[in-house]
């Protein structure tokens, strides 16, 4: 019987990276994407299309939260969408949703156990992640933790595993595993705003970005201002 994986699928970059790094490690694929009020909502046009190019539309699940996450600038109207973040700042931005990976990951180990995948994706970065609190190596060691002694995989010795094969890498080491891979990152989407095509100017554009130029490949999608893709 071959082995099963539930992958986060947000549509963007490093989602999209985990989709090819599943694959890559020979897991059937079960990609899981939630609208929950997002203003970025093309983002599950993208996963919609990522799901499709690697043959599993069929078992692509979108849950709908919508109303129930809020207190973002990526949720909340009334919440303005910072432009010219670098990424360096210490301090945890209005773009943080409250709790998100925290919900994510449990609908994602519910629906895991109930499918008997053994493992679960999720793209979160130690280095490039914006300050959020539930993308940290200490958060996802914790969860696994919950998942060893609150599920009965977890407590009959079978835990499901939770993998971030992104962990550690840069948005430019992204990039490369990404390519390496054949992940199709020309179907995925980063902007927090949501435009087509992309704004160029918002953090999580501002972080793509830098990461294609350290890595010295041009990115494939479109954005609304000019980017010198040889400058550093």
């Amino acid at each position: 019987m071959s082995k099963k994986a539930v992958i986060i699928l947000s549509g963007g970059l490093d989602s999209t990276t985990c989709m090819a790094a599943a694959k890559d490690a020979g897991y059937e694929l079960y990609p899981l994407s939630f609208h929950y009020g997002q203003k970025a909502a093309i983002e599950l046009e993208s996963a919609k299309k990522v799901a499709e190019y690697y043959g599993v539309s069929d078992r692509h699940f979108i849950a709908d939260l919508k109303g129930l996450i809020r207190g973002s600038a990526l949720t909340d109207a009334d919440k303005e969408i910072p432009k010219h973040r670098t990424g360096e700042e210490t301090d945890i931005p209005v773009t943080y949703v409250p709790a998100r990976n925290i919900i994510f990951l449990s609908i994602a180990l519910s629906y895991s156990e109930a499918i008997g995948a053994e493992a679960m994706y999720i793209g979160v970065n130690a280095l490039d992640y914006s300050g959020y609190p539930d993308c940290r190596a200490d958060f996802i060691a914790a969860f696994q933790d919950v998942i060893n002694k609150g599920t009965a995989a977890g407590v009959s010795g079978h835990p499901i595993q939770i993998e971030t094969p992104l962990q550690m890498l840069s948005k430019a080491g992204i990039v490369q595993l990404g390519t390496e891979l054949g992940a199709p990152l020309h179907l995925s989407h980063s902007c927090y705003f949501g435009t087509d095509p992309s704004c160029g100017e918002c953090e999580s554009c501002t972080l793509r970005i830098r990461g294609f130029k350290e890595a010295g490949v041009k990115d494939p999608i479109p954005y609304a201002v000019e980017i010198d893709w040889e400058a550093k």
